[in-house]
């Protein structure tokens, strides 16, 4: 019998909506570990979306909000 890859317990395969877990708390304890980052798919490290951005223009946050730019109360 297939074993629960979050708690270890016997599964039972055939039936179970939630399988390979052996239960729905087991399955979003899964998920949670996903979203969260604890568990990765190893490979190359993605860029994120604003690498290099700010640091090519030499603004900072600061700067930005003290010129005005981007500001939310612009009128």
């Amino acid at each position: 019998m297939k074993k629960c890859p979050t708690c270890n317990k016997p599964v039972q395969w055939q039936d179970n909506p939630f399988r390979p877990f052996c239960s729905e708390r087991c399955k979003l304890v899964d998920l949670s570990k996903w979203v969260s980052e604890e568990y990765r798919v190893p490979g190359k490290p993605v860029p994120s979306e604003h690498s290099g951005e700010e640091e090519d223009r030499g603004n900072t946050d600061a700067e930005r909000n003290s010129s005005g730019e981007n500001s939310e109360f612009q009128l």
